[in-house]
């Protein structure tokens, strides 16, 4: 009877593991939209994999009976804290519950067993794992292979639409969100939500979202790989292509700025290409379908109160932040010309335009002037903003966590403009403390370990006056 109890509290314990592992490969594939290649080997907290995968398992095998002290007592607690103090918690999508439905089955047909061979087969925790994560995926598949021909066939029923498809290595949202502002009072316009930018985001724009009367869908294309940009392009086959500035963002996946250039490029094989705008860091020729669109800027002038830049002949100024805005608001103008919008109107709707949320926005509170910076994660935008706040007069403030997904010479070159333009630095992430500190000689430099401590440390060692700029925001699993 008692060695019937412990056998029943053993498989409890051993269905609890199964799911807390499940609990966090899920979280971690969520962030890196279910890639298993990038959360085993691009992954930017590999201790986690360590407390919370490796060392439980290889303790399950390795304890046996006495695997649940550690289990309830060690793995269950720090499991719980690790989530409470994520910023970017699991979201328990339709595909996130039909894998925790998946793995229930599993846990089931493993106990089953178990039950079955009266507790001598015991299939452990990896297969069932193992199983579910390969369901899971088949399913998906299949799934999105049904919605992605739902999407075509709803694209190939509006024959009239005109797309545009903006990529880059950064500033995509933003052109693609001063565009729409541009063109939504004369077009009956549709740009796809916040960051999404992936096929299947897109393929959910279009089935759920594109009215029947859309006249433009402008939509944001991103690339982890060779060939994501070409796979896009072949889905929505845009009359116009935009590609932004080419930089080192992604470079772990890419491993070279050309391969880098070649996928945005990819933008350029749509079958019903019109025209294409692109940056001069594209180092493509032009041609009788494609502009280079920051050959004629000129006069950028930048401060706080906006920007301003000549197109050709033509002045055009706006409020928002930033030097390098000059050229995606360049980008827009002349696709807004292309379209057949008069100069009068675009710049009467640039002047208009307020700077995208956590994208150099201004807020004055208490006294001080926070410069929210949150969304630009590369060294050009990042280097303008800090030559923008290097005019204040005030003592500046910087808090970031440097240049993610990116190389140890664009932070140590980021190093040294942060050396020269700020007072105080707070840094939030320790993947490139190294490389920042480098070069930090004059500011005081505080390093914040816990996300969740930047209010204190703000509220500790700044004052009324002061300019504080918050420059990208990483998560906390980077």
């Amino acid at each position: 009877m008692n060695e019937t109890l412990i056998n029943i509290g053993l498989a409890a314990t051993q269905i609890l593991f199964t799911f807390a592992l499940g609990f966090y490969l899920i979280t971690c594939l969520q962030w890196f939209s279910y890639k298993f290649e990038r959360v085993l080997f691009h992954f930017t907290r590999p201790l986690w994999h360590v407390f919370f995968l490796i060392v439980p398992i290889v303790l399950f095998y390795g304890a046996e009976r006495f695997f649940w002290i550690y289990f309830y007592f060690a793995l269950v607690p720090s499991l719980a804290l690790w989530h409470k103090k994520l910023d970017k918690k699991l979201v328990f999508t339709p595909r996130v519950k039909r894998f925790f439905v998946i793995l229930a089955l599993a846990v089931i047909a493993s106990y089953a067993v178990y039950l079955a061979t009266h507790y001598r087969v015991n299939l452990g925790v990896v297969l069932p794992l193992v199983a579910s994560f390969a369901l899971s995926f088949l399913l998906e598949k299949a799934k999105f292979k049904a919605y992605e021909n739902s999407a075509r066939k709803k694209l190939a029923s509006m024959p009239e639409l005109k797309i545009i498809m903006i990529t880059a290595s950064f500033g995509k949202t933003s052109i693609k969100n001063f565009l729409f502002e541009l063109l939504k009072n004369d077009f009956a316009c549709r740009k796809t939500p916040r960051s999404v930018n992936t096929l299947a985001g897109l393929i959910q724009d279009v089935n759920n979202e594109l009215a029947a009367g859309t006249q433009i869908y402008i939509a944001e294309a991103g690339a982890r790989l060779k060939g994501d940009i070409a796979q896009i392009t072949e889905f929505l086959n845009p009359q116009i292509a935009i590609v932004g500035e080419i930089g080192a963002q992604h470079i772990e996946y890419f491993k070279t700025l050309e391969n880098i250039r070649a996928t945005k490029l990819e933008a350029l094989g749509s079958k019903r290409l019109e025209k294409a705008f692109v940056h001069s860091s594209t180092q493509a020729n032009e041609g009788e379908k494609i502009e280079i669109y920051d050959k004629n800027l000129s006069g950028v002038e930048a401060s706080l109160d906006g920007v301003k830049f000549n197109l050709g002949e033509r002045e055009f100024s706006s409020p928002l932040l930033g030097k390098f805005n000059a050229a995606n608001l360049a980008v827009c103008v002349k696709t807004a010309l292309y379209l057949g919008l008069d100069e009068a109107r675009i710049a009467a709707a640039l002047a208009r335009l307020k700077n995208v949320e956590h994208r150099l926005e201004r807020i004055d509170a208490g006294g001080k002037i926070i410069i929210d910076d949150g969304f630009n994660g590369n060294f050009n935008g990042m280097s303008a903003s800090y030559e923008l706040v290097g005019s204040y007069e005030g003592r500046k403030v910087l808090v970031t966590p440097g240049i993610m997904e990116s190389s140890d010479e664009e932070n140590e070159k980021l190093s040294k403009i942060i050396n020269k333009t700020f007072d105080i630095v707070m840094l939030t992430s320790s993947l490139n403390a190294v490389a920042l500190l480098k070069h930090l000689s004059r500011p005081k430099v505080i390093v914040i370990k816990d996300k969740s401590k930047i209010q204190e440390a703000l509220a500790q060692n700044t004052k009324a006056g002061d300019l504080i700029l918050f420059s990208n925001d990483a998560p906390s699993f980077m």
